[in-house]
């Protein structure tokens, strides 16, 4: 196991490199100058040239690049050049925020739809199936912006259940806290219970056909074993990969649901990044979602033998 984690980290390095030159090049061909936005249009070119030599931005590319490189494998990503603040905290403590809806949301998503699309594949082609093949296509094709504000003018505006605008961090209060991501949660749960009903409905079937599902039966093995115990951990590989990507993606691509209900999350924080020019900040929260995003995959790939008795044997 340990090789092969390795081996895995090892094939990492050249896709964050590649990923983060990309990154680095990619912005700086956006228009517009960050210390020109930083100061404004009538700003003293003595001072606009004083800052870009602070910031670096004289230098050729690949030397910025390199030594934004080098400081980068040291954890020091910069400072941002709006507010001054150090980038790698700030990253941090908005990828906190980030990390909590998802991960609650990934996990509720998963818990309902592993089962549900199951109880699909069993009853294959029954009106109960139609059902949920129809209801996950539905959600599959709400986009996540819609259904968030929907969610606000129902149970924020018009019945005044819960919040509507802000954030309240947990360690302050846990009811307000909880009242303030119910929405959000919801919207992503929503959201991601389609795709994830369909991979667990289209991989049951897959194992549903294989003979020793047949021999089980054959032997008086009730349904609910033969889902559970046979089923389940081979029918449960794929959509345990696509758990995986949408963790990855959600971790460092809620921008639309964090600005919908203005949550102080990574994605907000790299809109606003990306509206002021602010390089060193987006640089920071793009490398540091491709770094999350390969590192869940990896978590995700290592699990493997726990879910499929192929992979453990091999």
């Amino acid at each position: 196991m340990l090789r092969y984690l390795l081996g895995r980290l090892l094939t990492t390095i050249p896709t964050l490199l590649l990923v983060s030159f990309g990154v680095f090049v990619l912005i700086r061909l956006v228009p517009g100058d960050p210390i020109v936005v930083m100061l404004g249009d009538a700003a003293d070119p003595e001072t606009v040239r004083t800052l870009r030599e602070a910031y670096g931005l004289d230098q050729p590319l690949f030397t910025q690049y390199w030594l934004w490189l080098l400081r980068a494998l040291g954890g020091d990503l910069g400072r941002s050049i709006t507010n001054g603040a150090d980038v790698l905290p700030l990253i941090l403590s908005r990828f906190e925020v980030s990390a909590i809806i998802v991960v609650i949301a990934v996990a509720l998503a998963a818990f309902i739809s592993v089962p549900l699309g199951m109880v699909a594949a069993w009853r294959q082609n029954s009106a109960g199936d139609a059902a949920v093949i129809a209801a996950a296509t539905l959600l599959l094709s709400i986009p996540s912006f819609w259904l968030g504000l929907l969610l606000l003018l129902a149970f924020g505006l018009k019945l005044g259940w819960v919040p509507v605008i802000g954030f309240v961090h947990f360690a302050e209060d846990w009811g307000l806290a909880l009242a303030y991501i119910v929405l959000p949660v919801t919207t992503l749960v929503l959201v991601e219970i389609g795709v994830l009903t369909r991979m667990a409905r289209a991989s049951t079937i897959d194992v549903l056909r294989l003979e020793y599902i047949t021999h089980a039966r054959a032997k008086g093995v009730s349904e609910f074993s033969v889902l559970a115990r046979h089923a389940l951990p081979n029918a449960f590989a794929p959509t345990w990969t696509l758990i995986g990507l949408v963790l990855g993606n959600l971790l460092g691509g809620i921008a639309v649901v964090e600005t919908v209900f203005t949550l102080p999350g990574l994605g907000r924080l790299l809109v606003d990044a990306i509206f002021a020019r602010d390089y060193p900040l987006i640089q920071g929260c793009l490398l540091f979602t491709a770094v999350v995003y390969v590192l869940v995959n990896l978590v995700v790939d290592l699990c493997y033998p726990l879910f499929d008795p192929r992979v453990a044997a091999e």
